[in-house]
């Protein structure tokens, strides 16, 4: 068995009652106090999580817009400098490589954020797309950075005692560079994977673990682990690559049509199967479902109508907050309207479940 990675914040975990878990090959904390409790500290007030897992690449070179055009199924052009996307990366087939982020931070250099377990992969598949660029400086740099995320209604607030920059003068999908933050250097960038509002701190590893402390000990931020950002993503309905993105699942399917600009000059990977499945309509789409019998839904159970298995359960869970038993189901489209009364097997036994609307939570602006 290979040795699991750890981020520069692992020897801070046990201080704060971290319990770690295997994670895509990252030995990274489930939780310090509780999922339930570290769920309500970011709904209602602020947390504090270590993301230094997720990968960073530079995209340099005269030609690196067209290069990130033909690459992205999002329209870079649109991205002004200090500016942020969410997008795509795609197969020929529609199928996602990843999902990521994309910097702009000066007019020939973007920063793409992908995630942790497709770094080697994600790598790999620019630099071959690069080849037939001749401008094009494709540069891994994930262990010169690390990351954290301060979400919840009470973060900015809370990193604002940590600054002399005005937090609130970065829009939504904006970034600052060059932000001294508790005496360090960062790049903040107000994104986040919780459904609240918050900043994504960037840093040198050695930054990173510096900031950990002085924003711990800066107000009402508790440490929160992978547990809670996953139940936090799941009922904002944010998808997570492996479950609700994948080779074999389309953005389209997926549901997250804005980030497919099918409009935009470049030609660029996948675009004709989802031009096809825009005209033709999606074979399958991503649904909310909560149950009717007693049950908690879980990635990969069955869904059926009838006799007909129709597809499976993405990502399910009892939502902290609400108690609520719901999921994300992947199913064939004709099965997706609101309201449908559909089955999911759980340990051989078929159990009722009913097609919701989603978000399962928004915030309150």
């Amino acid at each position: 068995m290979s040795e699991l990675k750890r981020t520069p914040l692992f020897e801070s975990y046990a201080k704060f009652g971290g319990k770690t878990i295997d994670f895509g090959g990252w030995e990274l904390p489930v939780q310090f106090s509780s999922i339930k409790e570290e769920h309500a500290a970011v709904r209602e007030a602020a947390g504090l999580f270590d993301v230094s897992h997720m990968g960073e690449v530079y995209i340099e070179g005269s030609e690196s817009l067209d290069f990130l055009q033909k690459l992205l199924t999002n329209d870079v052009s649109k991205v002004a400098i200090n500016q942020t996307q969410y997008t795509t990366m795609c197969y020929e087939n529609a199928g996602v490589v990843d999902d990521l982020l994309t910097y702009r931070l000066d007019e020939q250099k973007y920063l793409l954020v992908i995630n942790a377990a497709n770094i080697e992969k994600d790598v790999a598949w620019m630099e071959e797309q690069a080849k037939a660029f001749s401008d094009v400086v494709v540069t891994n740099v994930s262990d010169q950075f690390g990351q954290l995320a301060i979400q919840g209604p009470k973060a900015i607030e809370a990193l604002q005692q940590l600054t002399d920059y005005q937090l609130l003068d970065v829009k939504p999908f904006h970034l600052a560079q060059n932000v001294t933050i508790a005496g360090y250097s960062t790049l903040i960038s107000r994104t986040g994977y919780t459904g609240e509002d918050g900043f994504e701190i960037y840093g040198s590893p050695e930054t990173i673990v510096s900031l950990w402390d002085a924003i711990l000990t800066s107000g009402e931020v508790v440490p929160c682990g992978l547990g809670s950002r996953d139940t936090l993503r799941f009922e904002a309905c944010l998808p997570l690559y492996g479950q609700e993105l994948s080779k074999d699942i389309s953005p389209l399917e997926a549901g997250i049509n804005f980030v497919v600009k099918l409009g935009k000059e470049m030609d660029f990977n996948g675009k004709a199967t989802l031009a096809a499945q825009k005209e033709n309509g999606v074979p399958r789409k991503l649904i909310g479902i909560e149950m009717i019998d007693k049950g908690v839904p879980r990635h990969g159970y069955k869904v059926f109508k009838g006799d007909e298995e129709i597809g499976e359960v993405t990502t399910g869970t009892q939502l902290p907050s609400s108690k609520r038993n719901v999921g994300l189901a992947l199913i064939k489209t004709e099965y997706a309207q609101l309201d449908e009364i559909l089955e999911i097997e759980i340990r051989n036994r078929r159990l009722q479940v009913k097609t919701v609307a989603t978000p399962f939570y928004k915030r309150q602006k």
